[in-house]
């Protein structure tokens, strides 16, 4: 089957990471992709082109580059596919009017950042919704990436037959905790030892509430904050952490990729399990990293050389470089480093980060995470909710420093998001828009 998946952009964030990796693992279930950025082409978009899937950019230029939609139309056409497939908001809009003026109307969405406020981190307003719901009629299915998104979706007037929940998914092994990794990492950051370092990973915008997880770590002498993420509220957070004069403890380490940006080969072999992800970064340094005891001049070597040697199968860890935005830690490797990830987001759509910090096997302190929410209140004993803005978050951190929690078990919620399984349920919703089953890989290769 032949699918083509329409995406904003391919910039380093949730959703771009996540049809990556769907886009690895779909070829076994008898999925053949191509993508179609509307924006910016951005590093996602080399490292899906290094995993053998052709990408097209079509530099669109904002929202109301209504040229775009001829050149999209004739793209389908040209490529006549099964099933068009759009990501994102205004992929969403001009992706399903261009399916059916090129008569393709097996057309899927799927919903990445629905909350009751915002979408995709911007306020929602009413022409906002009624666009959305206008083009949604011309599609087949809307995908929702967690029954919570399911429900807001339905509150919004799509009705529920026309909705399709698939989790997003995660490659766990990517996320295993490493010792050694940990300790090269923390030394490249120059964070001293045995400092108690708190994490936070997201797209810096204001829903995302980050600046409560600052105020937080004001709170608390010595503990040290890892932020990472890119985004329009990155000025404000800079501000705020010298204002509160934790300049020498916070760290804004920029968008971080999960897995390489390059492949270890090209065609259906690279659309395996990734193997040890490699460094790929589009932030900057942290704010007052250089006024760290034993932090390296940017630029420079780390200590003990430069990309010191680890035993095989563990994360490349670069430092990172004010010059040179490819290198620097991975988001693996950054998990490894931290003792608590912290998600203060009061309206989350999923909460991927969550499910990454536990496989990573940290405990995990969320305002909300549908994730958690959704499975057996047993599924994540390292996830635990908070309440009360900065002031609940510092609570909950000294009660796990006192706790003196280190590195806990991979939990079921994490096996249960595994990509693989939500790449087949995501073929299964294909097979019904198309109203055609799919050749898998296993049937093919018993023939």
């Amino acid at each position: 089957m032949r699918v083509l998946h329409i995406i904003t952009g391919l910039g380093v964030g949730g959703a771009e990471q996540q049809l990556r990796l769907l886009l690895r693992h779909l070829p076994s279930h008898g999925v053949d992709s191509e993508v179609i950025a509307l924006a910016n082409s951005g590093p996602v978009a080399d490292g899906i082109r290094a995993d053998g899937t052709p990408v097209t950019c079509l530099s669109m230029n904002g929202n109301r580059d209504f040229k775009a939609l001829p050149k999209l139309v004739a793209l389908i056409r040209r490529g006549q596919y099964d099933v068009v497939h759009t990501h994102l908001y205004r992929a969403c809009v001009y992706g399903r009017i261009a399916a059916r003026l090129a008569g393709v109307r097996a057309v899927v969405a799927t919903e990445h950042s629905l909350g009751d406020a915002y979408i995709e981190g911007r306020r929602l307003t009413v022409g906002v919704r009624a666009l959305y719901l206008a083009t949604e009629r011309l599609g087949a299915t809307t995908v929702a990436v967690s029954p919570t998104v399911a429900d807001r979706l339905q509150r919004w007037g799509v009705p529920a037959p026309r909705i399709e929940v698939v989790p997003n998914g995660i490659d766990a092994t990517a996320f295993r905790y490493s010792p050694e990794t940990r300790r090269v990492v923390r030394a490249q950051l120059g964070l001293p030892e045995g400092a108690f370092t708190v994490g936070g990973v997201g797209r810096l915008v204001r829903g995302k509430r980050f600046d409560e997880l600052v105020r937080a770590v004001a709170q608390l002498p010595e503990v040290h904050l890892l932020l990472i993420g890119g985004g329009p509220e990155r000025e404000a957070l800079e501000t705020l952490v010298a204002r509160l004069g934790m300049r020498d403890r916070v760290l804004l380490l920029g968008e971080r990729a999960a897995f390489p940006t390059t492949s270890r080969g090209s065609g259906p072999a690279a659309h395996g399990t990734s193997t040890g992800p490699a460094a790929m970064a589009s932030g900057t340094g942290g704010v007052g990293a250089m006024n760290r005891p034993g932090a390296r001049p940017q630029g420079g070597p780390p200590a003990g050389g430069r990309g010191a040697a680890l035993p095989s199968g563990h994360h490349e860890v670069t430092p990172p470089s004010s010059d040179d935005h490819s290198h620097g830690p991975d988001l693996p490797g950054l998990l490894s480093a931290m003792d608590v990830l912290v998600s203060p987001c009061p309206e989350e759509t999923f909460g991927l980060a969550v499910i990454e910090g536990l496989a990573a096997g940290l405990p995990v302190l969320h305002v909300a995470c549908p994730a958690i929410d959704d499975l057996l209140a047993d599924a994540a004993p390292g996830a635990r909710r908070i309440t009360g803005g900065a002031d609940g978050i510092a609570d909950a951190l000294r009660r796990l420093r006192t706790e003196g929690t280190g590195r806990l078990t991979v939990p079921p919620a994490v096996h249960h998001y595994d990509i693989a399984r939500s790449a087949e349920r995501l073929g299964t919703v294909y097979e019904h828009v198309a109203a055609r089953p799919i050749r898998r890989t296993a049937e093919v290769s018993a023939v």
